[in-house]
């Protein structure tokens, strides 16, 4: 079963914190792909991973781009996986791929909009109870990760 980590965005856009996060992954030598409700949303994704700083970027690509399997982070809105990453990054609610093929996912989501927090619940019952390992994060008042829940002792 997949390590799954629900990250609830509370003072920082999914822009700000989607770069971090993915800095993370590729440290430790793994691929993610990244998932998005609409094909602009991706766009948006792919040239914000090229402009996020003004001295860093992250090797990546986007759906359209040229070889998939080359990239260590692809970003869709489609269900595929075609750079066989082990990481599976779910934005915006976007869950259509089965995070049981993936070492992790991350599950973000926007703590302002109340859709999207209703919609992690639904995701973090089902995949609870499909046996997956989950953790719970959420932003402090300076925007650290502060592990408030796991699976174990929900």
């Amino acid at each position: 079963m997949a390590r799954i980590d629900f990250y609830h965005l509370q003072k920082w856009p999914l822009e700000r914190a989607l770069p971090e996060l993915l800095e993370r992954v590729l440290a430790r030598g793994l691929r993610a792909v990244v998932t998005t409700g609409s094909a602009d949303r991706a766009k948006d994704l792919d040239a914000l991973l090229w402009t996020y700083a003004d001295d860093s970027w992250l090797p990546h690509a986007a759906k359209g781009g040229a070889e998939p399997a080359e990239q260590p982070v692809w970003i869709t809105d489609e269900a595929e996986n075609p750079n066989a990453a082990n990481v599976l990054v779910i934005t915006e609610g976007a869950d259509f791929l089965d995070p049981a093929g993936f070492e992790r996912c991350l599950d973000i989501f926007d703590g302002a909009v109340p859709d999207d927090v209703e919609s992690a619940r639904r995701r973090w019952t089902r995949l609870r109870d499909a046996g997956h390992d989950l953790s719970y994060w959420q932003q402090d008042e300076n925007g650290r990760w502060t592990q408030k829940a796991n699976s174990a002792k929900s």
